[in-house]
Parts: C-alpha cells; structure tokens; sequence
C-alpha cells in the first residue's frame, strides 16, 4: 500500500516523537510510506492536492481538526480513502467518529479500515467537516493566541473567550434556508458533526453520513443570554423557540456587516456566505461503529 502520510510536527505542543512512530508502524507493516511535514498554513492543503494523481492508495493526516480541514480542501473531490492520526489539541474529529488516541491501534485503522463516502459541509468555496460558528464563538477563534495555545492548550480559548466577552457585541446578521425560513440571528452553529469544541453537542442531530446541516440559529441579543441558552442545551434543556431556532437544511445564505465565521475552528473571514451540505466528495477511514 502506497501511502501519504501529511503530519503536523507542532501539532498538541511537538508531534515529531509520535510522527516517527506512525511512520515505523506503518513501514512495518508492509506500507510504502511518503511523509510530508508542514512548517506553515496551507502546507497541508498543498501536499494533499498533490497527491490526487499521484497514484497513492491512501492519505493520512496527522495533526489536529485545523490539519485535517487542510488535508480535505486538497484532497477533495477524490476516491481515495482519507486516514486521521489525532496528534491536536482537542481532536474533536477522533471524538467524533471513535478514532483511537492510542497511536497504533490509529495507524492500524488506518491501514486496515474499511472506506466510508461522507458528507461535507461547504462555507463559501472552503470545506469543512465538523462544524462552522457565525458570531461570537468565531470572534473567540479569530482572537486565540496561537503562542498561547500552543503552551496551554484549551486554556487559550477560555481566555480569548473572557476578553471577547468585554468587547461591544456585533450586530444581528439575516438568515435565508432553503426550506423557506427567512429571519436575524445574532449568532449560529452549524454543524456536520455532533461534536463541539471536545465531548460537547449542541448539534445533537447533525451526522457525517447525512446530506444535510444541523443550524442552531440564537435569535436574542447578548452575549451572556447566548452562553447561557449553549449551557441549557449542553445540560439537555433546550430553550425556548423565541431563544434559538433549530432546523436541518441542505443549503442556507447568511449576511451581515463583518461579522466573523469559522469553521472546524479556524477563522474563515465574514458573512456574508452561503452554506451548502454536500455528500460523497470525499471518502474516509472510520470505525465501522461510527
């Protein structure tokens, strides 16, 4: 089996211990093996566009979700199977499908999984498979310190997330889905996965084998009102429907004067952009269970 194997080295803190494992796992076990370090943003994205037609039998990542979202907006639309190897700071992907933390039962899912066509979700031109955020939560991305996340972890986010709380709140922002709703929001989750930001849903119906997105639209102004309707929803209290709306759709456009988005937890820029959930693109090596 030839395969290419795209690894982050910084990723979770310093990766390159572990990256020199997986590589002797999988030569071990037969695999031909092209490893692809990245040392800057779009790296990862490069190397897996490269690899489309390089007559590679499998890609694997190894990194975290930000690794994972690069590897993908190169790679697809292809057939070739994509592995995961979580190496990052949460790995909210690995969580979400099961995947292993323990290095060589990944590596041997990796080699020996089974293919599974997914859907993806696309926000403008740029693919994404877990989730995207329009709001505040893309305001805390957007401020994260990466010197700072790289030596606390989590803990990077809950301070970009203390100091996002103390600036002006951003306007609301129209929403338009292609079941007909038409309404503001002043913030939105939109996911293709369950998970968030670790073991937490609040996209609860969302799934990668879906040809749909599951929208969590707030409909109130303030930021502590929209923490406090996630709490209720995190604690399987769902607020009321003046508070946050909740619908799955295939497509849905979103305007508003800069306000920020991310997706799979890197900044993607402002709205105004569309949506859409698109199925069978890309194909991925997943626990059978998952």
């Amino acid at each position: 089996m030839k395969i290419m194997l795209i690894a982050n080295p910084v990723a979770g803190g310093d990766a390159r211990a572990n990256i020199g494992r997986a590589v002797a796992f999988l030569e071990a076990r037969g695999a031909a093996v092209e490893l692809v370090l990245t040392a800057a943003r779009g790296d990862a994205r490069r190397a897996a566009a490269a690899a489309r037609d390089a007559g590679f039998d499998r890609i694997v990542a190894a990194g975290g979700d930000g690794t994972l979202n690069e590897v993908i907006n190169g790679l697809v639309p292809s057939t070739i199977p994509l592995a995961f190897i979580p190496f990052g700071t949460t790995n909210v992907f690995a969580l979400e499908v099961d995947i292993p933390f323990d290095l060589e039962k990944a590596c041997d899912l990796a080699l020996r999984g089974a293919p599974c066509p997914v859907c993806v979700g696309l926000a403008g031109d740029t693919r994404f498979l877990l989730m995207a955020g329009v709001g505040f939560d893309a305001e805390v991305v957007a401020a994260v310190s990466l010197w700072l996340k790289r030596r606390t972890g989590k803990l990077a986010y809950v301070v970009s997330g203390l100091r996002t709380l103390l600036r002006r709140p951003r306007s609301s922002f129209e929403v338009e889905a292609d079941n007909g709703l038409r309404c503001r929001a002043y913030g939105a989750l939109i996911g293709n996965g369950r998970l968030y930001g670790g073991r937490f849903s609040i996209t609860d119906q969302a799934s990668l084998r879906e040809d749909a997105l599951d929208v969590r639209l707030f409909l109130r102004p303030g930021r502590l009102r929209l923490l406090a309707n996630v709490a209720r929803m995190l604690l399987g209290r769902p607020p009321g429907e003046d508070q946050v709306k909740r619908f799955k759709t295939r497509q849905l456009k979103m305007s508003g004067d800069e306000i920020p988005v991310q997706i799979d937890g890197d900044s993607h820029g402002h709205l105004p952009q569309t949506f859409r959930a698109v199925f069978g693109e890309l194909t991925l090596i997943i626990p059978v269970k998952s």
